[in-house]
């Protein structure tokens, strides 16, 4: 007696950037398009795989693209590591050196940066109150909040706190305070850092749908550019975040991030289970 067939499932990767990790799924030989109840149930660590963001590869006009999905099933306009994950991916199946992502955020270089880095050039931030945006006009620099933070944009939204001490910050509770401001229409990612030596800083992020999480690119690329900004570095920093460290440098031609990424496992979602979600 013959089994009954089961339909193809969504073979997916899990990747990771200093602990900030993610599903990603390359989308460029075909198949399903997932709903937000997908994408959320994916998320789930404990009835799904989990991640802080999803990340779906698409070829369009010879270019490949890259869309982000946060847990909570909301689109990211950008997401700093995932595109370093996905890029060291790419390069490594294809063995070139560099390569271009085009992302909502705009087309980003990727490069081998040896000894296993990657680095990927965020593109120039977004400094005026209305590209970040801010629901009025305001400086940037220094935020009529409690704290006085620094409003930056990456393509996504940031709010920067500098404080004596990063690690002191009940981030789980100051996070989401912050993240639904008035000040921020579109929600906003929330950054606590410490300056802790020359051009070195520790920092601490809560991610917009998301939550706690162990590393973030864009933020530390939002960071490193509202301490030079504000003095208290210069352009080519050491950002050490709970999962390890990235190292910033925000040159002429955009902010350029420069890590670790690991490609933990490859596996295949039954296509009965994304069908029940």
């Amino acid at each position: 007696m013959m089994s009954e067939s089961v339909p193809p499932g969504l073979p997916f990767m899990k990747m990771h950037g200093l602990g900030n990790d993610f599903v990603v799924i390359d989308s460029r030989a075909g198949g399903r398009t997932l709903t937000a109840a997908q994408i959320t149930a994916i998320a789930d660590r404990h009835r799904g795989v989990g991640f802080d963001q999803l990340a779906v590869i698409a070829e369009r006009g010879g270019q490949v693209h890259l869309t982000f999905y946060n847990a909570d099933g909301s689109t990211a306009g950008a997401c700093g590591n995932a595109t370093r994950c996905v890029a060291r991916h790419l390069m490594d199946a294809t063995g070139q050196p560099a390569l271009d992502l085009v992302t909502e955020r705009g087309v980003l270089q990727a490069v081998d940066a040896g000894d296993g880095s990657t680095s990927v050039n965020m593109g120039q931030p977004q400094l005026d109150w209305s590209d970040i945006p801010l629901a009025e006009a305001m400086d940037t620099l220094e935020l009529p909040i409690e704290g006085g933070p620094t409003a930056t944009g990456m393509g996504n939204p940031h709010c920067t706190f500098f404080v004596e001490d990063a690690e002191a910050v009940p981030l789980d509770q100051f996070g989401p305070r912050y993240e639904h401001h008035p000040l921020y229409p579109e929600r906003t990612n929330v950054q606590v850092a410490s300056l802790i030596g020359p051009d070195h800083i520790r920092m601490r992020v809560w991610e917009r749908g998301v939550g706690v999480t162990l590393a973030s690119g864009s933020s530390s690329c939002a960071t490193a550019v509202a301490a030079a900004r504000r003095g208290l570095t210069g352009r080519h920093v050491r950002v050490d975040l709970d999962g390890g460290t990235l190292w910033i440098d925000w040159r002429e031609d955009g902010v350029w991030m420069t890590g670790g990424t690991t490609h933990v496992f490859d596996g295949v979602f039954r296509a009965d289970w994304l069908d029940a979600q």
